[in-house]
């Protein structure tokens, strides 16, 4: 027999019961929930910027850019036996357009306990996240993403941003160690869930050791990706950094190779790239240098950023200043140039201008950040 479908009063009872279920369970059943929490960050600068072809032709503009500004909330709960859930929804958030997402950035949810954390969502690859807190300028226009991971990819999957190593990995599954005397491991995969026309199965392996003890941080990164150029091609980034605090001074270095497969040949590209902050009470001081050197290979074209041969390296270089009105407000001002050499187009990662060959580009911004 087939039951009756559920009556008006019955559909309306059934929520009803659901809000009232807290009160009715002991206080115990809800305890151990974390507060769940509500964050943002708010980051946006007024620009001038120029871009001077290499022969000689001058575009100029003005414009409200927006620096990867989040909203978000997380939280957790006690499962006993020293394991914790864990979660995580971040979406994207544009003060100057007004757009969003509610999921577009770091989201997971996983568990964590005495053995590590393990989570699975759209997140930033070990890979990147172990340097990117060494740039004092990311994630705004003057980032290193220009060279140093050719391009960001700020949400992506196996067949988008393929030439990007600075990359947050959808349908990804991570883990990472525990600390243990400042020593730390962390490992992604991004599934293969893709099937390009061309028979490829990509797939994304990253990881990082991260060594950071007192005044001294080190990291070594690697990452592969399978089939991202075509069937049987694979991608590999290596990098190595180092950073120390000097008292009130932190200075780190990065260095990285690249190197691709592409179906017209191989691309090898090094790049470095050198950083310095001076915090003086409430006021900062910033430089950041990235240097592409030439591409080698026999690789047609670009990927990414990147080519193969003379004349194809690249010079990133910003100076900064910051100043913290509070604990979450700061306003800040960069100026930063990208010097191409005759056969290189490197352009800003995010908010770009669209570069010919040899560009030389430029531009000054002051803005205000506020995190809560």
């Amino acid at each position: 027999m087939f039951s009756r479908p559920p009556t008006f009063a019955t559909r309306l009872a059934a929520p009803c019961l659901l809000a009232l279920l807290p009160a009715c369970l002991p206080a115990s059943a809800w305890a151990q929930s974390d507060a769940l929490q509500i964050y943002a960050r708010l980051n946006v600068g007024l620009e001038a910027m120029q871009r001077d072809a290499a022969d000689g032709a001058r575009h100029s503009v003005s414009r409200l850019s927006n620096y990867r500004s989040v909203l978000g909330l997380r939280g957790g709960e006690a499962l006993g036996a020293g394991t914790r859930l864990l979660f995580q929804i971040e979406g994207t958030l544009s003060p100057d357009t007004g757009a969003g997402a509610i999921a577009a950035r770091d989201t997971r949810i996983g568990l964590e306990g005495a053995w590590g954390t393990l989570f699975a969502g759209n997140w930033t690859t070990p890979y990147n996240s172990a340097t990117s807190g060494l740039d004092p300028f990311y994630p705004t226009t003057a980032g290193y993403m220009s060279i140093m991971g050719n391009g960001s990819a700020s949400n992506a999957d196996n067949v988008t941003d393929t030439a990007s190593f600075d990359r947050r990995q959808k349908n990804s599954l991570h883990y990472w160690t525990p600390t243990w005397r400042g020593l730390s491991l962390r490992l992604a995969h991004g599934f293969n869930e893709e099937r390009p026309p061309d028979g490829a199965r990509p797939a994304l392996d990253s990881g990082a050791l991260l060594f950071e003890r007192g005044p001294l941080f080190v990291s070594v990164g690697h990452e592969r990706h399978r089939d991202y150029q075509g069937p049987g091609l694979t991608d590999r980034g290596t990098r190595l950094a180092l950073a120390y605090r000097f008292g009130d001074t932190r200075l780190a270095v990065i260095g990285e190779r690249l190197d691709y497969q592409a179906r017209s040949g191989s691309l090898r590209r090094d790049a470095w790239y050198v950083s310095a902050t001076h915090q003086m009470g409430a006021h900062a001081l910033r430089l950041g240098v990235a240097k592409a050197n030439d591409g080698k290979g026999d690789a047609v074209g670009n990927i990414g950023f990147a080519a193969a041969g003379p004349d194809t390296g690249a010079l990133h270089a910003t100076i900064g200043y910051d100043v913290a009105l509070s604990k979450r407000t700061s306003l800040f001002a960069f100026h930063t140039r990208i010097h191409n050499d005759a056969r290189a187009a490197v352009d800003f990662a995010i908010n770009g201008l669209a570069p010919e060959t040899g560009a030389k580009l430029r531009g000054t911004a002051i803005g205000i950040r506020h995190a809560f």
